[in-house]
């Protein structure tokens, strides 16, 4: 058996592997993929089989998919470049005859107006054009997509977005990685489609309370608006195309886009993922 991890360089790619491992995968079966040299070095002294490979350049990533009996393709890092890249993957695996893709998606990922959605979208219908057996989970949020709100708490004492009321259902990477070992390791997933999110939905006025529980100190939270939260964000130094897209991403939270249930998660997993609070003693 060869499972070849795509994004084994990033942040939830580790967390698979760690995972995989747990579930009793020897390290020879597991081939991690990515472009970070260094990172792929440090891999193949802890055992795992290693390949090198650039989603933008298709022949590294035919060459890293030779002999895989399955594919877990997380999601690449670049929005506006993703389709092309996943295509790659998805082209080179029904060229090398692999048996089953995992896919890490989108929340709702047909139907939302999310602005991270049309990617996955389109990824997802390429996977069902493909002819492959195909699993997708559909990720919820990271909670460690708040580590900046928590450091801000940390240093300043206060919170400051445009998601309003929002209610986010986030979870850490490791959930999400054993979720997708789970997946990976066990039978019963072809043709599945997973809705994957954290078991306790919180607002950033509950953000603000646990972070407080945690510091010790009073944290508070200021809702803006969305032309506040840009101004603030290009004060801060970011360009013009990345603060809207923030602020983009603050108001799909405020439109309920994050909130969702998390029973398929907790299914997978085994138990509810953890309290926030608990989650930000982490962070």
């Amino acid at each position: 058996m060869t499972i070849v991890v795509f994004g084994a360089t990033g942040q939830l790619g580790r967390h698979v592997l760690t995972s995989l491992r747990a579930h009793g995968v020897a390290p020879t079966e597991v081939r991690a993929v990515g472009r970070n040299t260094e990172r792929l070095s440090e891999l193949a002294a802890e055992g795992f089989a290693t390949a090198r490979a650039d989603l933008d350049d298709p022949p590294t990533v035919r060459t890293a998919v030779e002999g895989a009996d399955t594919v877990l393709l997380i999601s690449a890092s670049e929005p506006g470049r993703r389709l092309p890249q996943h295509r790659a993957v998805i082209d080179a695996a029904r060229e090398a005859g692999v048996e089953r893709i995992v896919y890490t998606s989108l929340l709702d990922a047909q139907d939302t107006a999310h602005v991270l959605a049309p990617e996955h979208k389109a990824t997802e219908a390429l996977l069902a054009e493909s002819g492959l057996t195909t699993t997708i989970l559909r990720n919820g949020w990271y909670t460690e997509n708040y580590v900046g709100d928590f450091a801000s708490a940390r240093e300043r004492g206060v919170i400051a977005n445009a998601a309003g009321g929002a209610r986010i259902a986030s979870a850490p990477r490791a959930d999400y990685a054993e979720a997708a070992a789970v997946v990976l390791t066990t039978d019963g997933h072809a043709g599945r489609i997973y809705e994957l999110a954290g078991s306790y939905a919180w607002t950033f006025e509950e953000f603000a309370t646990a972070a407080s529980r945690v510091l010790g100190s009073d944290v508070e939270y200021r809702a803006l608006t969305d032309d506040q939260e840009k101004q603030a964000l290009l004060e801060a130094g970011l360009d013009e195309g990345t603060a809207s897209f923030v602020v983009a991403l603050a108001a799909d939270s405020r439109h309920g886009l994050l909130d969702a249930s998390g029973e398929q998660l907790e299914a997978l997993i085994g138990h509810p993922t953890a309290s926030l609070e608990d989650q930000l003693r982490t962070l």
